[in-house]
């Protein structure tokens, strides 16, 4: 973390700038934000694994510390009600300690509800709160008031240099941790255990994670945000691996794909590895992400001509549907303090909305990329039944090679992602630096 502490005051600064930019546009006085509280399960006294209120979390590293607040008045510093409850049945909170505590100046307290203490009667009409289950101590206040939301969640897309060294640390955590699990996997291991492998790596554990691992062996690559872990080993075809890493609160998200197969297969795999990064060159300041998108379903089309799966040429297959079979997903979205950060269907910071296209309903990021915006690039091409069927009883089946279709199937699917930083005149991958 030894890297992150010179970044930190500035970015607070940032944070404190785009707070008065919110406030203002909203006509109120002063921010509020509840870092989350725990959840209890259904008729149970366990909860759910905490997740913070990302807008928390945006400010300051505390990913496990429910209860907290932070207040913020434009013109002065931000105060931090540090939650350190008196409890002999779990171990409560450290004392405040970290690059991060100079920024702040800080006030102890035993019980979320002392909110209502530091925040008089007389003012809350005059505050933004930000969170969930706020409105039961501050029943007064502006809770989550769009227009302050619109700002925030506009701005959240541009890194500051603290979080770029947040999200280049995340990057290279998780790096060794797809080598483990590409290891496993040669090794005959099954889906349980190349999760394993993949957690000892990255030295997370499952609450950890940025989000759900999706380790996926053969036919599984097909379901796009598979869940489960086979216990089982299955014959090695293939591996898909969508996984993560976290530092101070900051995701990389990234995903591979191998095979031991050195057919068709592999060298639909070869092409989606080039054709991926020829993507990721193309990102820059001033681009369109749908026009990146759109560039993307083109070159997958003729991917799969090439392969011999389809007859179209590529810009052909884009433009009559037929991609959307085989690619049913956006290019990306944007990356940050939330897996999918926010914002990415914005226009504007007053929050116009910027829909994705009707011909590619599923895109996230429909903005134009400025300077230091972070994005996922992930192409990919699958043979999910479902879709197949669909394409089967559609007017473009005698488009397809089915005989070449079948023949992929057990293989499931391709899927290749890096983290892409817009800079002015160019980009950064933030994952290549660490995984080829």
């Amino acid at each position: 973390m030894n890297e992150l502490a010179p970044l930190y005051a500035d970015h607070v600064a940032r944070c404190c700038e785009t707070a008065g930019e919110a406030l203002a546009s909203a006509g109120l006085e002063q921010l509020v934000i509840y870092a989350g509280s725990e959840h209890l399960a259904f008729l149970d006294d366990q909860t759910y694994p905490f997740r913070a209120n990302p807008l928390f979390k945006a400010w300051l590293p505390l990913t496990q510390h429910p209860g907290c607040w932070l207040l913020y008045t434009p013109g002065q510093r931000p105060v931090l009600l540090y939650h350190q409850p008196r409890d002999f049945w779990h171990l409560p909170p450290a004392d405040p300690d970290g690059y991060w505590v100079e920024a702040f100046d800080l006030k102890v307290i035993r019980d979320p509800a002392e909110i209502t203490t530091h925040l008089p009667e007389e003012v809350r009409s005059r505050c933004a709160v930000l969170g969930e289950g706020v409105a039961h101590w501050l029943p007064e206040a502006n809770i989550n008031p769009e227009r302050v939301l619109n700002v925030l969640h506009w701005h959240r897309a541009r890194k500051t240099s603290y979080e770029l060294a947040c999200m280049r640390a995340a990057n290279r955590r998780a790096a060794p941790a797809h080598e483990a699990a590409r290891d496993a996997f040669l090794a005959g291991a099954s889906e349980y255990d190349i999760h394993m492998a993949y957690l000892q790596a990255c030295d997370h554990t499952d609450d950890e994670l940025p989000y759900h691992n999706i380790i996926a062996v053969n036919e599984h690559a097909a379901v796009l945000h598979y869940q489960h872990r086979d216990r089982e080993p299955a014959p090695r075809r293939s591996l898909l691996v969508d996984a993560g890493a976290d530092v101070a609160g900051y995701a990389s998200d990234i995903t591979r794909t191998w095979t031991v197969d050195e057919g068709d297969f592999a060298g639909l795999l070869a092409g989606m590895e080039s054709l991926q990064r020829g993507l990721c060159a193309e990102v820059r300041a001033g681009v369109a992400f749908g026009d990146l998108h759109r560039l993307a379903h083109q070159q997958i089309g003729q991917l799969l001509k090439d392969a011999g799966v389809i007859r179209l040429d590529g810009v052909s297959a884009a433009e009559r549907g037929l991609t959307n079979y085989f690619y049913p997903h956006g290019l990306g979205h944007l990356l940050g303090v939330q897996v999918h950060d926010v914002g990415g269907q914005q226009a504007d910071p007053q929050g116009t909305a910027a829909p994705p296209p009707d011909d590619y309903p599923k895109l996230r990021l429909t903005r134009r990329l400025e300077a230091d915006t972070v994005v996922t690039v992930e192409p990919g091409i699958y043979f999910i039944d479902l879709l197949l069927d669909e394409l089967q009883a559609s007017e473009l089946a005698t488009e397809v090679h089915w005989p070449t279709v079948e023949r992929l199937k057990p293989w499931g699917g391709i899927r290749i992602e890096d983290n892409v930083r817009a800079e002015p005149d160019g980009h950064e991958n933030l994952t290549r630096a660490w995984l080829p």
